[in-house]
């Protein structure tokens, strides 16, 4: 791994230094509540090592941390973003009419999106994502037209499955794990069904008519606090919640995974790719503040550390999914160098 580089140009470092960035002691990190466990353990680790303060790490969610990243430069405004998603167009557009010009982007690792249900529930959940989208789409096929969600029980979708409510605990839009939900569970599910394979209906059409969730009750918005689904599913057996992996793993005496298209939600099969429902996780560092906010290059060096972030590494334990080495190698480089992201398309 190579020795940490500075790339703070003058400028901006001239910029932050002119809002009195250094007054502020503790390293405030934005973001992803699904990306915040890794965040807080390398944190914890950090101040540990080393004496420094913790820094300060609030779940915001993957939309609303963007939003405050690219706020600006300055003491005011945080050094880091976690995402569970990448960093879309827009919100490089808004980090750069803000002054937010170099940021270095980390695909730390990847997470499955779990669906989940009480250990007290003995039934044997497999579910199709055509299933899934039937259960929790706003609008499905009835009686060959596109028409509002009729489904109250999960018997109704497949007469082999419980006859209990339909009710599903999950991320609200600002959430990068609904973004990354929709795409990969609500859109591949929408696909599978017969109604829009006949149809001949283009991936345009599946994006613009089954992206939307339903409002009727069966699917209720938890907000950014993924501990709060899990405490509602111990409450109600039959309530199934959607949430990264990591709040699976770290709650198997109390939950279990539920399989979908036939394959278990775990670390092996979201690293085979057999798991169909995952996804990349980042996060992004504001190097204008680099060298200026104390210890922020000294934790970067801890998140892009080879205990963090090897596959037998403290974030495994805690859920992550490993980077092969040669990739997760040239990915501490690269943050370590500071590195600049290229625009998204």
């Amino acid at each position: 791994m190579s020795t940490l580089k500075f790339s703070v140009s003058a400028l901006a470092l001239v910029a932050v230094s002119a809002t009195a960035a250094a007054a502020r002691d503790e390293i405030r990190i934005v973001g992803s509540s699904t990306v915040f466990p890794y965040t807080q353990a390398v944190a914890e680790q950090f101040a540990n090592n080393t004496g420094a303060p913790s820094p300060i790490v609030e779940s915001t969610g993957t939309g609303g941390g963007m939003k405050i990243f690219c706020g600006g430069i300055g003491e005011q405004h945080p050094d880091i973003t976690g995402a569970s998603r990448a960093m879309k167009a827009s919100e490089y557009e808004l980090c750069q009419t803000n002054g937010v010009t170099d940021v270095s982007e980390a695909l730390i690792g990847f997470d499955g999106l779990s669906m989940a249900i009480s250990r007290g529930n003995d039934f044997a959940w497999d579910l199709s994502l055509g299933e899934i989208y039937l259960a929790l789409g706003a609008q499905v096929p009835v009686d060959g037209k596109w028409a509002d969600n009729p489904y109250t029980t999960w018997d109704q979708i497949n007469p082999d499955l419980p006859a209990v409510e339909i009710l599903a605990y999950g991320p609200p839009p600002t959430s990068g794990t609904r973004d990354a939900w929709v795409e990969l569970a609500m859109h591949a599910g929408c696909e599978e069904l017969e109604f829009v394979e006949a149809g001949g209906f283009d991936g345009k059409w599946v994006k613009e008519n089954c992206s939307r969730m339903r409002t009727d009750g069966p699917f209720v918005e938890a907000g950014e606090n993924d501990n709060l689904i899990v405490q509602r599913l111990e409450a109600d057996k039959n309530a199934v919640g959607i949430f990264g992996y990591s709040f699976l793993y770290e709650n198997l005496d109390k939950l279990k995974g539920v399989m979908i298209e036939g394959v278990e939600p775990k670390m092996e099969t979201i690293a085979d790719k057999s798991y169909p429902v995952s996804r990349p996780l980042y996060f992004y560092v504001k190097n204008a503040h680099r060298g200026v906010i104390p210890n922020l290059n000294e934790f970067i060096e801890e998140y892009m550390s080879d205990d963090a972030l090897e596959a037998g590494g403290y974030l495994a334990e805690r859920g992550l999914v490993a980077l092969a080495d040669d990739r997760r190698m040239e990915l501490q480089d690269a943050v370590l160098e500071g590195k600049a992201m290229m625009a998204p398309k």
